[in-house]
């Protein structure tokens, strides 16, 4: 679902629109970028299918402002983009604007109520590049390092072997639908960019 269509849907204006173009076009992103955040909104729409338009419409516009605020600093990110998305929904009712901002910071830890259908949704949608074609999850990986230069080689190496560890240690996606889609394809990616980092290479994924 478009930006102006999901918050015409909430009652707000499509006035913040350029400023969260903005954000997204800041020149030290690489992957969190519009075309990141486009893909996780037409994903969520697709496995949202089934929830009501005003739900649709919340997860829709949580997937435009999860990342608006990224700097490669994990959780506080998050919570800054809440709230940007909290001061950008001006019309807005409050219960909508809160459920926006749950959604987003649900994202710190990918993790949400079982029964929680929205943030299924939006959750699922966001780890999709995961699940992608082999030469798409390289360049998201690479991108990603280019994100975190500021970290030498050793001490990126051993923090995105934990992450990834802890990828491959849960179950990625909690819908069914994703997980029919881009399990396998993220366990096969994820395992091969684990090998990579435990190997003695020292170039960029």
């Amino acid at each position: 679902m478009r930006w102006p269509d999901a918050i015409g849907k909430l009652g707000g204006t499509s006035d913040a629109w350029p400023r969260l173009e903005a954000r997204y076009t800041e020149p030290h992103r690489r992957y969190h970028t519009l075309d990141h955040a486009a893909a996780v909104a037409r994903d969520s729409a697709w496995l949202a299918e089934g929830l009501g338009d005003t739900d649709r419409a919340i997860v829709a516009v949580a997937a435009w402002t999860h990342d608006v605020v990224y700097d490669a600093k994990p959780g506080e990110d998050e919570r800054a983009s809440a709230k940007w998305a909290r001061e950008a929904l001006e019309g807005v009712a409050e219960a909508h604007v809160e459920r926006v901002e749950s959604l987003i910071l649900a994202t710190i830890g990918h993790d949400a109520p079982t029964d929680d259908l929205l943030a299924t949704a939006l959750l699922d949608a966001d780890l999709a590049i995961l699940g992608a074609a082999e030469e798409q999850y390289a360049a998201y990986a690479r991108a990603v390092r280019e994100e975190y230069a500021k970290y030498p080689d050793d001490v990126w190496r051993q923090g995105r072997i934990a992450v990834l560890e802890g990828m491959l240690a849960r179950e990625l996606y909690r819908s069914e639908a994703a997980r029919t889609r881009w399990a396998s394809a993220a366990e096969r990616n994820l395992t091969t960019e684990l090998t990579h980092w435990r190997g003695e290479r020292t170039d960029h994924r």
